[in-house]
């Protein structure tokens, strides 16, 4: 067992826990042993009340002991909605003592992606996806980490993390590769929520895994209560209280805690009444306690509940409707009652009503907030919500407190959850968005902004689950109170939803019958294209009949907006697919762009019209021959791609699609086909890179052997490349002639075969002089052109010369 502890009631956790605590310190060695050395991640899960909390005290003393820099956080029950709050606790020493100027030079790209999740950058007004969000943050925490070696990430109570910093914590243990640092979590046992559970699973099987933790023994009972309130305490009544707490560490603690309060005598007669000072150490019995406090008190306690972990005195002063002296008052009173105690220092609050509190455990935090009836809570929350809009914190930190409140038909209420479901989209958190819009649905809003919360909340889901975004764009589009713009960015988005959801004859069906709606106008070719676009997707659709309303439609376009651009593009597509004249078809491409380049709102990274026009576009200047407008245009989707910190679906094909071949020797700079075939024909040999990609994502590859396409995107991803340039599937033939072929002669067959068996039609001279070598090389052998073998004599003899050469010859 271990022993000798500086304070045996306090550090009753550690009793028998010699086994973890020596996985503890091995790790903390083997950080401190070489800067170079990889990371490690300790997992220590149990129930409630075993003692992973003190395991990570401990810890924390362990490494500060080894001059480790420590950084920890501590997850809270009624903060799991709040996105990125345990991250942004965990940085918030490297965040407050970097100033703006050195954070933007240190992070560098990553600092506009990651800064507004860690509340260091004002969020922009696009949306942000998760996921490039989650790589910056990943990155981010990197480089915080090789700066301050050797660094020990503590996060306690992970099963209350928000899905945000869990996604991160996953994303972040997976690959430490070679990266120093510790990370320890804690976590309790049991069923958890799907998300939640997924995360914390992967943060396991990335390290070791400690979860022996158990109840203490009767022995380690008896000695842990003899060293609390004397050793004269009798074996009858520390096999009483090991009974009564069934060995759980904090139950134990708790009641050796009371029964040196009330003086009780540690002796067999007075055991019985153990049971009954046992009862006041969680659920009810912490209600008891409180009301012998008083109602002050007890609505400090509360108000310190609603507003969760890392509440300041103030605060909670400011909720409670108490004043600072009476709020420091009850605050004594509850820390004395072992109910609050004092947290880690927050080193942004200066004064002594500053200072953080915290409940004494998570079970005691829970007894309080539970033990409040619904209406009190809800007019907490409330309170707490006005609070933190009045010190200008923002909508979405007031957010958590407003998705308590009973609904009423509060308008203000509704305005508020949008904004702040604005504020979690800005930051890559749709998950905490979507919350806030259910909510306010429940409210419920008015009627005629009931659609737009609809419309709100399906593009909120769009990038995480497209069957969602299509039921609730298509509620919103069957509730009165879109407008003109709305309606049609709605019809936009149903589209691209169903595409992404598979169901691509219904997205051709949706965008075809709200243009069959407008005349002739914007809106319509709007519209117009985007069914176009659809339908040269979904190749089932394509007939002569779409060939002659594109041209038709086309025709008309000058290039004025991005709407006859994308029709230009997609008409210049078409004609290439049908092999038309190569020089108009770049004409088409050409009047797309806007001084040779991509339109504002157009760009890879616009979220308009998507990826899938530009991959058209570059395709078709790639089978144009035009491959240096091609490579430019993918080198810009990398350039795009690589500064919004995007990669893997979207940095492969332009990775695979950039640095197409140079033109070969002869050929004028900037023309159009081969000089010797004509303009628009396709060279012989290597097959140009963007049928190289769709050969790559053909579903048809051998899958023991992925490309490098499928290992970096996703199914859906590769299946929408793989459609998005069909013509590229059509290997039997070149995509584009302008001219027919010279016709082939056949060779004449037998006689001097240096007379009439050579074609006549060849396109390069024979070389007539030997090949240079380079000097200081031996000129390699000559392989000798394979035959067939003469067949032996059944009789021994030799062949007689020239026969082999004669067979050869024949079978030629």
């Amino acid at each position: 067992m271990t022993r000798a502890r500086p304070s045996a009631a306090d550090s009753a956790h550690l009793w028998e826990r010699d086994a973890e605590l020596a996985a503890i310190t091995q790790a903390i060695d083997e950080l401190r042993a070489d800067r170079s050395s990889g990371g490690n991640v300790l997992v220590i899960r149990g129930e409630a009340g075993l003692g992973k909390t003190a395991l990570l005290d401990e810890t924390r003393r362990l490494a500060e002991r080894q001059n480790c820099t420590v950084w920890s956080a501590r997850a809270g029950e009624t903060l799991r909605t709040v996105p990125f709050h345990v991250l942004r606790q965990l940085l918030q020493p490297m965040l407050t003592s970097l100033l703006p100027e050195e954070a933007r030079e240190y992070l560098g790209d990553w600092y506009d992606i990651s800064g507004p999740a860690l509340g260091i950058v004002e969020p922009g007004a696009a949306p942000a996806d998760p996921q490039y969000v989650c790589d910056g943050l990943v990155a981010t925490v990197r480089r915080f980490a090789t700066r301050e070696w050797p660094l020990v990430l503590l996060v306690d109570d992970a099963h209350w993390a928000d899905l945000e910093t869990l996604r991160w914590l996953a994303a972040f243990t997976a690959d430490l590769g070679e990266l120093s640092v510790l990370v320890v979590v804690t976590r309790r046992s049991g069923a958890l929520p799907e998300g939640s559970a997924r995360h914390l699973d992967a943060v396991e099987s990335a390290g070791q895994r400690l979860d022996g933790l158990h109840t203490l023994t009767p022995e380690a009972t008896a000695e842990l209560t003899r060293a609390t309130v004397g050793p004269h305490a009798d074996d009858p009544f520390c096999r009483e209280v090991w009974a009564v707490t069934g060995g759980n560490p904090y139950d134990t603690v708790e009641l050796l805690a009371k029964v040196r309060d009330s003086e009780l005598q540690p002796v067999e007669g007075r055991a019985a009444e153990l049971r009954g000072l046992n009862r006041s150490g969680r659920g009810g019995g912490v209600v008891e306690r409180l009301s012998v406090l008083g109602d002050e008190a007890t609505r400090f306690a509360w108000a310190a509940a609603v507003l969760g972990t890392g509440s300041t005195v103030e605060l909670v002063a400011r909720v409670s409707r108490m004043s600072l002296k009476g709020a420091e008052e009850c605050a004594e009173l509850l820390c004395g009652a072992r109910i609050l105690t004092e947290g880690i220092p927050d080193p942004t609050l200066d004064g002594p009503h500053g200072r953080v509190l915290e409940f004494a455990h998570p079970l005691v935090a829970s007894a309080v907030y539970d033990s409040m009836t619904v209406s009190i809570r809800g007019f907490l929350h409330s309170i707490a919500a006005k609070t933190v809009t009045e010190s200008g914190r923002g909508a979405a930190e007031a957010a958590r407190h407003l998705l308590k409140v009973e609904p009423e038909g509060d308008e203000e209420l509704v305005a508020q959850l949008r904004e702040a479901a604005r504020e979690h989209l800005a930051v890559g958190a749709p998950d905490a968005a979507c919350r806030c819009l259910e909510r306010a649905l429940e409210e419920p809003p008015r009627p005629e902004i009931r659609a737009k919360v609809l419309y709100e909340l399906g593009c909120s889901t769009r990038l995480t689950a497209p069957a969602v975004t299509v039921e609730h764009l298509r509620a919103a589009l069957a509730t009165p109170g879109l407008d003109h713009a709305e309606r049609i960015e709605a019809v936009i988005r149903l589209s691209q939803a169903l595409l992404h959801n598979d169901q691509l004859e219904e997205a051709v069906r949706t965008v075809g019958a709200e243009a069959a709606k407008y005349r002739p106008g914007p809106v319509r070719m709007r519209l117009e294209a985007v069914r176009f676009m659809w339908e040269a997707i979904h190749r089932e659709t394509i007939s002569p009949e779409r060939s002659r309303r594109l041209a038709e439609l086309a025709g008309t376009c000058t290039g004025r907006d991005n709407s006859e651009r994308a029709l230009l593009i997609l008409r210049g597509f078409d004609a290439m697919t049908h092999g038309e004249n190569a020089e108009a078809v770049v004409e088409l491409c050409d009047r797309a762009l806007v001084n040779n380049r991509l339109a504002p709102g157009l760009g890879w990274t616009d979220e308009e019209w998507g990826v899938e026009l530009l991959m058209m576009l570059g395709s078709t200047y790639a089978y144009t021959d035009r491959l240096d407008l091609a490579d430019s245009l993918f080198a810009e989707a990398l350039r795009a791609y690589r500064s919004a910190g995007w990669h893997g679906g979207h940095l492969s094909p332009g990775q695979l699609l950039s640095g197409p071949r140079p033109a070969p020797p002869g050929q004028a700079e900037g023309g159009r086909g081969h000089p010797a075939r004509g303009p628009g024909t396709r060279r012989t040999g290597r097959p140009p890179t963007a049928a190289v990609l769709v050969r790559d994502v053909r579903p048809g590859r051998h899958p023991a052997r992925p490309g490098p396409l499928r290992r970096g995107m996703g199914r859906g991803r590769a299946e929408r490349l793989r459609t998005a340039v069909p013509v590229h599937d059509r290997a039997a033939r070149p995509p584009l002639r302008a001219r027919p072929p010279a016709p082939r002669r056949r060779p004449h067959r037998g006689g001097d075969q240096r007379a009439g068996g050579r074609r006549e039609d060849r396109r390069r001279p024979r070389r007539t002089q030997p090949r240079p070598r380079p000097l200081g090389r031996r000129p390699r052998p000559r392989p000798r052109r394979p035959g067939p073998r003469p067949r032996p004599d059944p009789r021994g003899r030799s062949p007689p010369p020239g026969r082999a050469v004669r067979h050869r010859h024949r079978h030629r």
